[in-house]
């Protein structure tokens, strides 16, 4: 069943599914709630299922400001305060992850299962770093060599050339939204999310790798960790019918806890 709501001014698009205790999923960056599809109808089996649209994707309007991963948290929390929502399950890939950790280290979850995601700053080569620091000088520079209009043609012609496909794709509020979120280290909060976890990761994932998984495993209290070989950043998709299979074991496991 397709939902709206409108909080602080976003009408949030999600679909709702399924009976019994509350589970919110969130898909990752670039993505709606439609990715998330296959994992939806396996959560409704034991459970009332609000898949979402994040806030500037799918059918949700996109945030007023250059939100951050505290924005969405805070709308999140809004949502479940809105829908009378009690100590929900959360289910968050990639992106989504981010905001399902920040959530849960400060807010009661019956359980969070986290697939691929986001929340551990990257490691970055010497080279990444030049072309950081090289594209800051041009900013810097382009305005007092070529003007105000010509060296904004150059710098969005470098961004276009140098910026990964969801930043390019992105608008450029969701940009900055983008660029602010990937600076969050969210690995002092892991500590504080006391329900039960899992992680579920693809081995051959490039954007979020296993070294992520394994400082969320070692740093949320008790999490668990199933890793799909062959698999990437998708690895519910990669590996649908084991992913399906470890998430019936979670919830059920977990819900007789």
């Amino acid at each position: 069943m397709e939902q709206t709501v409108e909080i602080s001014n976003i009408n949030l698009h999600y679909r709702l599914s399924g009976s019994g205790p509350a589970m919110i999923l969130m898909h990752g960056w670039g993505c709606n709630c439609t990715t998330l599809a296959s994992l939806e109808r396996v959560c409704a089996l034991s459970h009332t299922v609000y898949n979402l649209d994040l806030p500037g994707f799918g059918q949700s309007t996109e945030p007023p400001a250059h939100w951050g991963v505290e924005e969405y948290a805070q709308l999140l929390e809004q949502f479940v305060k809105q829908l009378h929502i009690e100590s929900p399950a959360l289910l968050g890939h990639s992106y989504g992850g981010r905001i399902a950790i920040l959530y849960a280290s400060r807010n009661a979850v019956s359980r969070i299962i986290l697939v691929d995601a986001a929340g551990v700053p990257p490691r970055h080569s010497l080279k990444y770093y030049y072309k950081v620091y090289t594209y800051k000088l041009m900013r810097y520079l382009a305005p007092l060599i070529l003007g105000k209009q010509k060296a904004n043609e150059l710098i969005e012609r470098r961004r276009a050339q140098s910026g990964s496909a969801d930043y390019r794709n992105s608008s450029p509020v969701m940009r900055q939204i983008m660029v602010r979120s990937i600076r969050r280290d969210l690995r002092p909060e892991m500590p504080q999310i006391k329900a039960p976890t899992l992680l579920i990761w693809g081995e051959n994932d490039t954007a979020t790798p296993m070294r992520d998984a394994r400082i969320m495993q070692r740093l949320i209290p008790g999490a668990q960790l199933v890793s799909f070989p062959g698999a990437g950043h998708y690895s519910f998709l990669d590996n649908p019918y084991a992913t399906e299979a470890a998430i019936k074991r979670f919830l059920n496991n977990s819900a007789t806890k």
